[in-house]
């Protein structure tokens, strides 16, 4: 794992330090800044109407209409991002993908590292009973299809402080998490990047249009499905996205099936919600998955990753009715547990990726994590407990819930802890460093508010498309990336639950 030597830092990990004192603490953007009133005042409009005009929107949450339309939050400029560091994590990404599909087909680990979690929290136990039941009962589709997304924040580092270190400007890149359910943006990573390379052109700077590299997200993430399409073989069977009962990120979605379609018009897809899948979906003998008279080959989860999108046992029986067919499904259920937090803080314990990869391939991966800590009941879990209440500003607390707007910072863990310390509940979450990435100036475009240059943090989204079973991997590639963006003084960076905007990456040396 790699951090800062603590000779550097005085052992002092997550606070303000010699470490952080000595560091870049704003990275340079791709030009100088502010812009003069005059350039904001013509190119923001212009901006806006190339955002709406080619898909970046999103629907109203507060006045939901299903015919009107919102521009989603962006930043006018893209943000620096050392491609050093991109090349590093995209060339990381196939791991990531083979690390998580060997997770997902290990019961032993998975019980193992979620076994006090499914004691606590109820929705992970729903999703384990799911598994037990599909395992027990013979698993009618052992190939699942990976649609991976893995995030990473910079961190600010002393020159030469740690091996990925050594040349400025002295970032290394930390992963977040893995997301294998709903890994969305697929359609505004790209378009991110074309908005910028629109704006960029109006500002007369072709020269730098170099420095944004080529995002492919849509189209791979697409040909995943594609491919597992083709691979279940029966050319009448549909794509079926589950979808929320309210789809507020439409146009994320809609653009995977309009892509689907574009590189295969004779591929139909089809949209239900959980409800409807309970009402209208039956399995045959056989174990085919038939809703509304279509013959399902493909599942692709846009929604079940949070509990509020089960509103009884029917959407339970739903997703067990899914995962007991021979559908291949994104994720399998194997893989949305394998996406738990708890899981990826058991992965993050010394030693235990070269349960899953080779040693060199371990230290690879390996050089990305943070720390991760458990909060199990026991002496070690005591220890992680008193170590974040007496300096809560160093972590981040996680449940095991998707979607933004989850975790805890700061007071608000000290809080909870006190509340929980004693009790068997604290062990549904798992703490984590947090990660404190180099700042810059950008604007915000939003609309009905004022665009001002303000002080921002990004988020890397790197995907992966994995399709195989337990024996066999028979696709495996990096596919494509995203960027989100948000105000420095805000935690959680969603786009979608409403904290973070769409951003892009612009490289330099």
């Amino acid at each position: 794992m790699a951090e800062c030597d603590p000779a550097c830092c005085d052992g002092n990990f997550g606070k303000q330090s010699a470490c952080e004192e000595k560091t870049t603490r704003v990275l340079e953007g791709c030009i100088p800044l502010p812009l003069p009133d005059e350039i904001i005042s013509e190119i923001v409009p212009k901006a806006k109407d190339y955002a709406l005009l080619h898909g970046a929107g999103m629907r109203f949450k507060d006045t939901y209409n299903p015919d009107i339309l919102q521009m989603a939050p962006f930043f006018l400029l893209p943000s620096a991002f050392p491609r050093r560091e991109f090349d590093r994590v995209v060339k990381l990404q196939p791991l990531i993908n083979i690390l998580m599909h060997r997770i997902a087909h290990d019961h032993e680990f998975l019980e193992s590292a979620l076994k006090n979690t499914i004691r606590v929290d109820d929705f992970t136990a729903k999703l384990w009973e799911i598994y037990l039941t599909v395992r027990e009962e013979g698993v009618s589709q052992d190939l699942s299809l990976g649609l991976v997304r893995s995030d990473v924040m910079l961190t600010k580092c002393h020159a030469g402080c740690c091996e990925l270190c050594q040349t400025p400007p002295y970032v290394t890149g930390h992963q977040v998490e893995v997301n294998t359910i709903a890994s969305g943006f697929g359609h505004m990573g790209p378009i991110s990047g074309s908005i910028h390379r629109y704006v960029l052109g109006e500002l007369r700077k072709p020269e730098l249009l170099h420095h944004l590299p080529e995002n492919n997200a849509l189209a791979e993430l697409c040909g995943g499905m594609i491919s597992a399409w083709e691979i279940y073989g029966n050319k009448k069977a549909v794509i079926m996205f589950v979808i929320e009962d309210v789809t507020y990120n439409i146009c994320d979605q809609r653009f995977h099936e309009y892509e689907i379609r574009r590189q295969r018009p004779d591929i139909h897809v089809i949209r239900r919600n959980l409800t409807q899948i309970s009402k209208n979906g039956k399995l045959t003998n056989d174990k085919r998955l038939i809703i509304d008279g279509d013959e399902i080959a493909v599942v692709y989860f846009r929604a079940g990753y949070e509990p509020g999108q089960y509103h009884s046992e029917k959407e339970w029986e739903a997703r067990l009715t899914i995962e007991r067919s021979k559908a291949i499904k994104s994720p399998s259920i194997q893989y949305h547990l394998a996406g738990t937090k708890k899981v990826q803080q058991e992965v993050a314990r010394l030693g235990v990726l070269q349960r899953f990869l080779l040693e060199s391939e371990a230290n690879l991966v390996g050089q990305l994590f943070t720390g991760l800590y458990s909060l199990d009941l026991g002496p070690e879990g005591d220890e992680v407990i008193k170590m974040a209440m007496e300096n809560p500003d160093r972590f981040v607390l996680k449940p095991q819930r998707e979607g933004g707007g989850n975790n805890m910072y700061g007071d608000e863990i000290k809080e909870f802890l006190e509340k929980v310390k004693d009790t068997p509940a604290r062990e549904a979450y798992i703490l984590m460093d947090k990660i404190r990435p180099p700042m810059q100036h950008n604007y915000l475009v939003r609309g009905g508010t004022e665009v001002k240059l303000s002080e921002v943090v990004s988020e890397l989204g790197i995907f992966g498309v994995l399709i195989g079973n337990e024996k066999e991997i028979m696709i495996n590639k990096f596919a494509g990336h995203m960027l989100r963006t948000k105000l420095s003084s805000a935690n959680e960076g969603g786009v979608a639950a409403g904290f973070g905007a769409l951003d892009s990456v612009f490289l330099f040396d």
